[in-house]
């Protein structure tokens, strides 16, 4: 199931713009000091690193991704997850606007 909405959460206002402006995002945390992030990526193929583990959780749009040390590129769409571990990388593809929510772990 698709996540549509956050209640009581803290939104930061300066959006985190990576790429040319190619992925846009907002930093969201919880009452828990849980962080997040939403935001879409432009039509692009572009490489991003991650510190902590990733979940990206697509909302709308979709994407092809391929993690660090793999060679086949995978499909995300509404509703899909694919997980990233920490200090790593992946790789993105897409063609229409892929909108997604990070959740940090």
């Amino acid at each position: 199931m698709t996540t549509t909405h956050f209640d009581g959460v803290t939104v930061a206002t300066q959006a985190s713009v990576y790429f040319d402006g190619k992925c846009i995002s907002h930093g969201i945390t919880f009452a828990d000091s849980t962080k997040k992030s939403v935001g879409v990526v432009l039509p692009a193929t572009l490489t991003f690193n991650t510190g902590a583990p990733e979940i990206m959780e697509c909302v709308a749009g979709g994407c092809e991704y391929k993690l660090k040390g793999t060679d086949a590129w995978l499909t995300s769409g509404p509703g899909d997850t694919f997980s990233i571990p920490g200090n790593s990388s992946f790789d993105i593809r897409v063609t229409e606007p892929y909108h997604y929510i990070c959740h940090f772990g």
